[in-house]
């Protein structure tokens, strides 16, 4: 690949966005085995809600899991949603992430019961699925609008189960602040339409 990354083609938008994915949820697995190893010892890098010292561990309580069946539960969706956002970009799509990381983390500080420990990587799917749902209907894109319907249908029932508050041992704090995240960074990293930027230069 060369030039910049406006200038790849489709299959090279696909394979770096595959790359990344593949990359970024091995380490998710790398992390809890060297946790499980270490007999716990990044869970302390979990949120606590309204610490002062916590703040630091906004972002990396995104990469840390309370066992491999949650890293698995978080797995399949990441990777999903991860390569179809970064299909549009890997510059965008870091920004997004970390956008919804970090705006995510410093909802779960400010809002969590106290006395509990946030991590998982739940609350960055959930935003991704909002910026997807959406993104396409706001920068008027046919085939953003058909991914969106695609993952609405698919994933929308189980994150409307996410958002409940009945659901024991689950961060629905954490699973609705990174949705709001998600479609605010739709608004923050919109692309104009050709239609916008003809207007745009002839202004």
């Amino acid at each position: 690949m060369s030039g910049t990354e406006s200038e790849w083609s489709q299959g090279d938008r696909a394979k770096a966005a595959a790359k990344l994915m593949v990359g970024w949820v091995g380490l998710l697995w790398l992390l809890e085995v060297v946790d499980v190893v270490s007999g716990h010892a990044l869970d302390s890098f979990g949120i606590v809600p309204r610490v002062p010292s916590e703040l630091i561990d906004i972002i990396p309580a995104a990469f840390i899991h309370f066992g491999f069946a949650h890293v698995a539960a978080n797995s399949v969706p990441l990777l999903v949603f991860g390569f179809l956002a970064a299909l549009g970009g890997i510059r965008r799509f870091v920004a997004v992430s970390a956008l919804i990381i970090v705006a995510d983390g410093l909802g779960v500080w400010l809002i969590s019961p106290a006395h509990t420990n946030t991590a998982g990587a739940s609350g960055l799917i959930f935003g991704l699925f909002g910026f997807l749902l959406i993104t396409g209907f706001v920068e008027r894109r046919p085939l953003g609008i058909a991914v969106g319907l695609l993952v609405g249908a698919v994933w929308g029932t189980s994150i409307l189960l996410g958002l409940a508050p009945t659901q024991s041992g689950v961060s629905w704090q954490g699973h609705l602040i990174g949705l709001v995240a998600g479609v605010g960074a739709t608004f923050v990293f919109r692309r104009r339409t050709p239609v916008e930027q003809r207007g745009a230069l002839s202004a």
